[in-house]
């Protein structure tokens, strides 16, 4: 009778950090999916590329904040809209301008609401939203031909989603995911992640819609974004469109490998102006 009344005891143990556990998720998976750094509008941005910074005020409560880093070259060939990772701001990604602005392509890097100067409410609904609205404006200026859409780890759900229903020269994915739901159930396979999370991104199902050429660039030793995990996202590719590995490439590190710029460069150098097919 002990030895039950034990075995009972652990099991209700056992289920209460389990629901616990379930309530963390769903409660509180703003603050472990995202990590933000906010900046006062006053601040200034230090950055020695040349650079100009827009505040787009959607409301009275959202602000979407846009860094565009510009080209020395008087005619750019077009336009790179940056869709960062989850952590700090734009200030932290515009090391990576650079690879575009040396290439003749200006870059608009945004952040998310509660990212930098960027306000409001964080959803994935809002994402695109933002989204969709840099590139109206990259249209105000460029062709579809001339715009080419980037997403960097988070951001690459939010970059495939964009380039799924506006035409682009190209998508170009550094660390993706499959989707959100499928990299949740990685590091909590004993909850249902597909109930409890309120953020899909299902890149794999954007992909198969773009009618851009698509380029994916992943690390074997991703441990932030299993390979395995981003690898299934071949299934969906098209006969024009590559995913390149990098050997012992890391989550943050893939811009410290010859092979990564000598992609990147080739890619933006060579890459054929497509039909344009407006996705919807």
């Amino acid at each position: 009778m002990k030895k039950k009344t034990k075995w009972l005891r652990w099991l209700n143990i056992i289920l209460v950090v389990y629901l616990a556990g379930a309530l963390v998720i769903y409660f509180f998976q703003d603050y472990l999916l995202f990590h933000p750094q906010r900046m006062a509008m006053r601040e200034k941005y230090e950055f020695k590329e040349p650079h100009k910074e827009v505040n787009v005020a959607v409301n009275g409560e959202n602000n979407i904040n846009i860094v565009q880093f510009m080209t020395k070259d008087s005619l750019p060939k077009g336009v790179v809209l940056y869709f960062h990772g989850n952590r700090k701001n734009i200030g932290w990604y515009a090391k990576y301008a650079n690879n575009f602005t040396a290439n003749g392509y200006e870059v608009w890097m945004i952040d998310y609401p509660g990212f930098g100067k960027s306000t409001g409410t964080i959803t994935e609904k809002k994402l695109y939203e933002d989204a969709l609205q840099l590139y109206i404006m990259a249209r105000s200026y460029y062709a579809p031909n001339q715009i080419i859409i980037y997403g960097k780890s988070m951001g690459t759900g939010v970059a495939a989603w964009l380039a799924s229903k506006k035409s682009a020269k190209a998508l170009i994915l550094e660390t993706p995911y499959y989707s959100m739901t499928s990299l949740a159930q990685h590091y909590l396979p004993v909850y249902p992640v597909r109930s409890l999370l309120k953020y899909k991104l299902p890149t794999h199902t954007y992909i198969s819609l773009v009618n851009a050429p698509v380029f994916i660039f992943h690390g074997t030793a991703d441990r932030v974004i299993p390979y395995s995990n981003a690898l299934r996202l071949s299934e969906v590719l098209h006969a024009k469109d590559q995913f390149i590995t990098i050997e012992k490439g890391e989550h943050n590190n893939l811009n410290d490998f010859r092979q990564f710029h000598h992609a990147l460069d080739s890619i933006l150098q060579n890459s054929k102006k497509e039909p344009l097919r407006e996705n919807g």
